[in-house]
């Protein structure tokens, strides 16, 4: 069956391939074929930099060739998984992702001036030297140009709604039960700052990444090439890594850890995924706010012409922008979970389970990528009704209670507390319960007057500062 958007087994390349494309880039066989390659040839030219390797020095044009070619092409790709999976160029099929990548460098390098060092090509490395670090690049591209921008424009929508709202008083609910006023905007902003607290963690966390062979000790290039000093220049080489690309400094970093088994314990792609989760679980959390929200009436959708909302209602208009985000962010965290459970265990110094899983990535980032554009959508759809909730503030009186017996505390009432719990507690009260309970107590006139004017939709304290926040 021909691989098409209708029969993609996963619905991330099928109906959703036009939200998840953009995450192609960095988490295809393509895109970690690209990283390979792209960490094979900087490290030849960083070998031919230093002091004591034994490399000629490389000419600008040579440096240059070695610099253009990780934009391989997608029949370059074709050749790397040839050398893998049948052979190629009279090699016998490697059986192997890595070694493929090498001989398609050897391949492509053979009839160049570069001839002469070829057998440099992963000189004294394993495949996770390789791996950790193309997997690192993967994950960084792919926050810094997809998820962070996508990220900051929910927010952008969540603070919006904040500050237009900030003074819009709203009934408060506690255990599903009418309680304290609160505004709309300040409800919002609860949301804005939870996401931009886990953001910036996403953004300024860096990504460890190892080096140093098949047990990460340097025992190859120590025995070949004693006299250099190999911590510093695997240090040196990740640092190469981090400098400014063609969108500028990059503010997730790549760091190497120094000490690891054969593979990189990947620690801190579990501290990336778990970031991402917590972000996730604070949208679903707002999802369903909204959700409810525009089920009670206070906000309301705009219908789009020609869609339907039930095949047999014609009136409703499904809140399913709301409902698809929270779904797709449920399976991503069901997928980050596994990863952050996962990726940190591995038998002694490696088994191969890892490998695997890490072709996950793309996935996970992909559910979540797809629910940050559900809410955009459904953000784009919706108004505050403000109408509605005046009128819900105003049909529950009883949230003035505590209030009126903070106010009778200050005063120095006796039991306060006890009164209005009489009054109010399991009884629907209106204003006028309120009044003549005002009218019989022994206060000063003023305090009555004070009292007497509260009402529900004033009554929200310093939640118009806080959702300016």
């Amino acid at each position: 069956m021909q691989l098409d958007t209708l029969t993609a087994v996963s619905s991330v390349d099928g109906r959703y391939r036009s939200t998840s494309e953009a995450l192609a880039g960095h988490f295809s066989e393509y895109a970690l074929m690209k990283r390979r390659v792209l960490v094979e040839c900087e490290y030849l030219a960083a070998l031919s930099e230093t002091p004591g390797v034994g490399i000629r020095p490389l000419t600008a044009a040579e440096k240059a060739l070695l610099a253009a070619l990780p934009d391989i092409s997608v029949e370059d790709a074709r050749i790397i998984r040839k050398f893998e999976r049948e052979g190629h160029a009279g090699i016998p099929a490697t059986n192997h992702d890595v070694k493929a990548v090498e001989y398609f460098i050897k391949l492509k390098l053979k009839d160049s001036s570069l001839t002469d060092v070829l057998e440099w090509v992963h000189f004294a490395l394993t495949s996770e030297d390789v791996n950790s670090t193309a997997h690192a690049l993967c994950l960084r591209g792919a926050v810094e140009a997809v998820m962070l921008p996508s990220l900051a424009k929910v927010a952008t929508e969540i603070e919006g709604l904040a500050r237009r709202h900030a003074d819009t008083a709203m009934l408060a609910r506690t255990h599903g039960q009418s309680a304290t006023p609160t505004t709309f905007g300040k409800e919002m902003n609860v949301f804005a700052t939870r996401l931009a607290r886990q953001v910036a963690t996403l953004a300024r966390n860096p990504i460890l990444v190892k080096w140093g062979g098949p047990t990460a000790n340097y025992n190859a290039q120590t025995v070949a090439l004693p006299q250099v000093d190999w911590l510093a220049f695997a240090h040196a080489f990740v640092e190469r890594l981090n400098l400014p690309g063609a969108a500028g400094a990059h503010p997730v970093r790549l760091v190497l850890n120094e000490v690891t088994t054969q593979i990189e314990p990947h620690d801190t792609f579990a501290e990336m995924f778990d970031t991402l989760r917590r972000i996730n679980t604070i949208l679903i959390d707002l999802s369903q706010d909204m959700w409810r929200y525009i089920s009670d009436g206070w906000v309301t959708q705009k219908p789009k012409e020609g869609e339907i909302g039930s095949s047999a209602m014609p009136h409703k208009v499904n809140p399913i922008d709301f409902e698809n985000a929270e779904g797709n962010f449920g399976v991503a965290n069901a997928l980050f979970e596994h990863l952050s459970r996962k990726l940190p265990i591995s038998r002694l110094q490696r088994d191969l389970s890892d490998s695997t899983v890490a072709r996950t990535f793309g996935t996970a980032f992909a559910h979540a990528l797809i629910g940050y554009g559900a809410l955009l959508r459904g953000f784009g759809k919706v108004s505050v009704n403000e109408a509605a909730l005046t009128e819900a503030l105003r049909a529950h009186p009883e949230v003035l209670a505590e209030a009126i017996q903070t106010v009778l505390r200050v005063a120095g009432v006796e039991m306060p507390y006890e009164k209005l719990k009489a009054l109010t507690r399991g009884r629907q009260v209106t204003l006028a319960d309120f009044a003549t309970f005002i009218d019989g107590l022994e206060v000063a006139p003023d305090l009555k007057t004070q009292l007497r004017t509260l009402r529900p939709e004033t009554y929200t304290g310093l939640a118009g500062l806080l959702a300016r926040k």
